[in-house]
């Protein structure tokens, strides 16, 4: 797909990927550079609010440490 930049620096996104990545008036987008690849990509409305408890489930690294501490001075005697 192709499009072209207008003289004002704005670029029409086609209705088909409009459609797909549910961007509407308004919506926000990120300009990435690549180095040599710039892609244009749907903001995260609430990035940290999103992001929370995708790693939960596992023990807690404070928790291993502390376990692992403890075997270690088990060893020391």
């Amino acid at each position: 797909m192709h499009s072209t930049i207008s003289a004002k620096g704005w670029v029409v996104i086609p209705i088909e990927l409009r459609k797909k990545y549910n961007l509407r008036e308004g919506s926000r987008v990120v300009l990435v550079d690549y180095g040599g690849v710039l892609a244009i990509v749907p903001a995260m409305p609430k990035p940290i609010e999103s992001a929370r408890g995708m790693l939960k489930g596992g023990r807690s690294l404070l928790h291993a440490l502390k376990e692992e501490k403890k075997r270690e001075r088990e060893r020391e005697k």
